[in-house]
């Protein structure tokens, strides 16, 4: 229980995930007001995060709410995931794959339906890690401390055996208070160099 543990977020760390404009888009090409499709679709996407519909429920409440049907409900979704997935942070991946073998693997994401099977596709996260814990799947969204609890559960380490990268704040804050160490993503350079601190130390007590 007291091995080495590693834990990433993914959107904003192993993915490079930058705003790409598509909701104005659409916006614009339904002839919808500036923010209409955020406001006509948003307790969708939190329904999805949370794991209260899945991703036949997401497209039919899409045509539904949006009038939209056919090729164009085809292009819409493929838009959400283009910047939902957005590109991968090859640098950080190969870093981590080097470090199987040397401390516990695991990946903490608040997802949507769909994202695994997508996300195994392209980026084989699935086979980067020993458990991914969605917050589709679970119900449970960071900051919440259940989430972090159960990801430590899935991997079988203590809290404080395990290092968090997140680079959303809020989530850094949280994994603290629950007892883990924790570390804001904000560049390859700083998160490569903590993750090896945190291992080097780990190992050098005998875990």
């Amino acid at each position: 229980m007291n091995t080495a543990c590693v834990v990433l977020d993914i959107g904003g760390v192993l993915e490079i995930t930058p705003d790409t404009g598509w909701v104005r888009r659409w916006d614009e090409r339904l002839r919808l007001s500036p923010g209409t499709v955020n406001e006509r679709m948003g307790d969708v996407w939190r329904a999805g995060g949370a794991g209260k519909i899945d991703e036949r429920d997401v497209r039919w409440e899409t045509m539904s709410r949006l009038g939209i049907e056919g090729d164009q409900l085809e292009a819409f979704m493929a838009d959400l995931w283009a910047e939902y997935l957005g590109s991968p942070n090859q640098e950080l991946i190969d870093f981590v794959r080097g470090l199987r073998g040397w401390c516990r693997l695991g990946i903490l994401s608040n997802s949507f339906p769909g994202a695994r099977e997508r996300e195994a596709a392209l980026y084989h996260f699935d086979a980067l890690v020993e458990r991914i814990v969605y917050s589709h799947e679970t119900g449970i969204e960071k900051p919440d401390p259940r989430a972090f609890e159960t990801v430590c559960a899935a991997l079988e380490v203590e809290p404080g055996s395990c290092l968090f990268v997140d680079d959303a704040a809020a989530n850094v804050e949280a994994a603290r208070a629950f007892g883990m160490q924790a570390h804001l993503f904000e560049d390859n350079a700083g998160t490569i160099a903590r993750i090896t601190a945190h291992v080097d130390a780990a190992h050098a007590r005998g875990r």
